[in-house]
């Protein structure tokens, strides 16, 4: 197994982060392990899991790492679990 992300600089405990400032910490913080890199040829189609969804943030870096670093553009993601909260903010 080849892990794919990974960290690229530390970030801050989202816990008590808003939407906004998530968004602001996770920005360019994950990457493709170079490794990993090769795994994906022309058409790849990733699914990214996650197991909550709380502002989209997090899914929306590994999915800016892979388009970026390994060129992937068919992204999809599957969550475990979110609180209703979570639909609220991605609404708008």
């Amino acid at each position: 197994m080849v892990p794919v992300l990974r960290q690229r600089r530390a970030v801050a405990d989202q816990s008590g982060l808003n939407s906004r400032q998530r968004k602001a910490n996770l920005k360019g913080a994950l990457e493709v392990n170079a490794r990993a890199v090769r795994l994906f040829g022309s058409g790849a189609r990733v699914i990214i899991v996650d197991d909550l969804l709380t502002t989209g943030s997090s899914l929306a870096e590994a999915a800016r790492a892979l388009s970026a670093d390994a060129g992937v553009r068919r992204i999809s993601a599957a969550v475990i679990a979110a609180p209703a909260e979570a639909f609220e903010v991605n609404r708008n």
